[in-house]
């Protein structure tokens, strides 16, 4: 092997290494004197409660027009008796097949780390917002235990 191809060989073990350091990379963040971790900006591994959601009362938040207001840019089949399901984000049928609590928990939370050119909202983040209601600053749209309600109510959505 010849010192060029030897430097590449190393070059690329290096690349290789570093990228697999950086697909393991950590974050806390404090949101509401609630400490949670974001692993590889793609998922919050941990229960932002230590516990598990309420499936129905995530339900409730997910329709709930002046809360969650999910509906009015996501379809959901499953809630075929609620009115006016928006086509402006993706349909939600399956999402609990196909993605993992981790990563349907980091998407209500702060869905600009997953896509930062997205319309959705951070539901449970409070700072690095703009044009903000007064009223609304240093506030959350949804509280920790609403988030992983939510998330458990996804979850259902096999």
């Amino acid at each position: 092997m010849t010192i060029g191809r030897l430097a590449l060989s190393a070059l690329l073990g290096a690349t290789v290494l570093a990228g697999t350091a950086a697909s393991a990379a950590e974050r806390q963040v404090t949101e509401q004197g609630i400490t949670y971790t974001i692993v590889d900006d793609s998922i919050i591994p941990e229960s932002l409660t230590g516990r598990p959601g309420d499936p129905e009362k995530g339900r409730q938040w997910f329709v709930d027009r002046r809360l969650g207001n999910c509906l009015a840019c996501h379809a959901v089949s499953a809630l075929a008796d609620e009115p006016y399901h928006g086509n402006v984000g993706p349909s939600l049928d399956g999402v609990g097949a196909a993605l993992s609590e981790g990563v349907i928990r980091l998407r209500i939370v702060d869905p600009k780390v997953v896509n930062p050119d997205t319309i959705m909202p951070a539901f449970f983040r409070s700072t690095g917002l703009w044009d903000v209601r007064k009223d609304h600053e240093g506030k959350t749209i949804l509280t920790a235990e609403q988030v992983e309600d939510i998330v458990a109510f996804l979850k259902t959505l096999k």
